[in-house]
């Protein structure tokens, strides 16, 4: 499971081979092994902005998700059920994660941000048996629970009353030792719902393995990591498969310490002070993010940051981001890539050379990435197509649920097609150009979102940016930009021309956006990637 200790990426790449146990329980790894040989060791600390901030340790950990556990059982949560979490980052959250994959039931993170709405779609697609929430959740769980007939039992860990059972009140009642459910790699433990950026969300099943083949690319991004004084935070909800597969549950395996922070708007100056305050080693920071943390001028003089890494993923990190963080945070990011059903499968990592202003990275040891054709043949360098991973792999979902069609939809040729067109270069980096449904096509030219988004960005006026088509009698789609400004910048058309300009001098003609249009917000997921199908029929209707 860890990365030989090599310096050269090609060395990595080559010696490194799967060894994952045949009896493997995600909880029990992440919790009892650890408490059996350092009950003390910290595993999770939480920030509070009071200053407040608590610590738990492995042994307890292992305690209070084994009695949870217990819990589950005694309400009648068998193997296999899905039991949701509605939460913020916290330790009801780990321990209730923990305490489902012990059990043998599955996982299913839902993220506090969902309307009435999409939580309904969710929840009785996965027919959730159990919801475990706070009393925010609870608000949203109690208008809709009547039209959930699976649904069992809710938990708040806001305490017990008529319409929920009470977190700590369950836990405190059951015996801190549990029979930890027999599982294999391939038996199910979690489901993520896709992002739904392109149409209907669809639930990701994974297995037990989906944990250790995320240790691989945790080591490649951070560089070496786990090392003495690791610790880690990310601004990602732990709903989604970045804050939890990329963050929270392999660093939980590998010992080091998670950072969690109480659930608001992302905010650059909290941020910083977060990782000041926390000694925040390793951060997993969306593009998104990164891009509005520029605001902060100076951030290493105004906090004291001793940050040795951070990964980013979600979009495309491009050039402009890239070198910022260079400049301002004197690191080198390391951008990485996946997607739910298959995750953490490119990225690059300075410290073994592999890295590129631009480029996602090379293939992480352990997995095989191509760029192929949509009938699943390689396509030579150079050459745009759908990024695509060979099976098996350890972190390839099992399926989507309830849905064999899709399911097989999704392979072809013993490829994953992702959807992402990407292009692979002589050396083996591959550039995200976005989804295939994203890609802008204008006057015969194919036409990728990321690198318009990453030269409008480099703007002095822009903090955010998104790029789409729109429908065109003569071009068949034109470039359209919406922009969110930086502070102290008001719209104007001479500022509309000068962004256009400003384009088409640094790409090219046909890629600079013959519209411009400034807004207040984008319409993000959850996990912070641009919805553009929303920007496209708002594009589309506009005339």
């Amino acid at each position: 499971m860890q990365l030989p200790s090599h310096d050269r990426y090609d060395d990595l790449y080559r010696d490194f081979s799967w060894r994952i146990p045949e009896d493997f329980n995600i909880g029990c790894a992440v919790s009892d092994d650890w408490a059996a040989r350092a009950p003390e060791r910290v595993c999770l600390e939480h920030f509070s902005p009071d200053g407040d901030h608590r610590s738990m340790t492995y042994r307890t950990l292992a305690d209070r998700s084994s009695a949870f556990a217990n819990a589950l059982v005694s309400l009648g949560i068998e193997r296999g059920d899905r039991v949701a979490l509605l939460l913020p980052q916290c330790f009801e959250t780990v321990v209730a994660h923990v305490a489902i994959y012990k059990a043998g039931a599955v996982a299913l993170p839902l993220a506090l941000l969902f309307g009435v709405e999409a939580l309904e779609y969710r929840l009785k697609a996965a027919g959730a048996a159990a919801v475990v929430t706070n009393g925010f959740g609870l608000d949203r769980v109690r208008q809709i629970r009547e039209r959930l007939p699976m649904l069992k039992h809710v938990v708040s860990i806001d305490g017990a009353n008529d319409d929920a059972l009470g977190f700590a009140e369950l836990t405190d009642a059951h015996p801190s030792v549990f029979d930890v459910a027999e599982t294999g790699p391939n038996d199910p433990a979690l489901m993520i719902f896709t992002s739904g950026t392109t149409g209907p969300p669809k639930g990701a099943l994974h297995g037990h393995r989906v944990l250790p083949g995320h240790i691989p690319g945790m080591q490649f991004a951070h560089e070496g990591f786990p090392r003495a004084g690791d610790k880690v935070w990310t601004p990602s909800d732990w709903a989604w498969a970045g804050g939890l597969l990329n963050a929270l549950l392999p660093s939980l395996l590998l010992g080091v310490p998670v950072v969690s922070s109480p659930a608001q708007k992302f905010d650059a100056d909290m941020a910083y002070r977060i990782m000041a305050e926390m000694k925040v080693r390793n951060a997993f920071i969306p593009p998104t993010a990164l891009r509005l943390m520029r605001s902060v001028a100076d951030p290493r003089s105004k906090y004291d940051l001793v940050l040795r890494t951070i990964g980013s993923a979600g979009e495309a990190l491009g050039r402009e981001t890239y070198e910022w963080a260079r400049r301002a945070l004197g690191i080198t990011v390391n951008e990485f890539y996946g997607q739910t059903e298959c995750n953490f499968v490119l990225s690059s990592s300075a410290a073994h050379g592999v890295t590129k202003a631009g480029a996602i990275g090379r293939a992480v040891p352990g997995h095989r990435v191509a760029i192929v054709s949509e009938a699943g043949d390689e396509l030579p360098a150079g050459e745009p197509g759908q990024i695509a991973i060979a099976s098996p792999d350890p972190v390839m979902f099992l399926g989507y649920w309830n849905d064999e069609a899709a399911t097989e939809k999704k392979f072809v040729k013993g490829w994953l097609l992702t959807g992402d067109i990407g292009r692979q270069d002589d050396e083996g980096y591959i550039t995200f150009e976005g989804r295939d449904d994203d890609v802008i096509t204008s006057s015969g030219y194919r036409i990728g979102p990321a690198e318009i988004e990453d030269c409008l960005i480099g703007h002095p006026a822009v903090q955010l940016a998104a790029a789409v088509g729109k429908p065109d009698a003569v071009r068949t789609e034109i470039v359209k930009a919406y922009i969110v400004l930086a502070p102290g910048h008001a719209p104007s058309e001479a500022l509309a021309a000068d962004i256009r300009d400003w384009v088409k001098m640094r790409l090219s003609m046909h890629e600079y956006p013959r519209e411009v249009e400034f807004v207040e917000s984008l319409p993000l997921t959850t996990t912070g990637k641009v919805i553009r199908r929303l920007l496209r029929e708002r594009a589309a209707t506009d005339g």
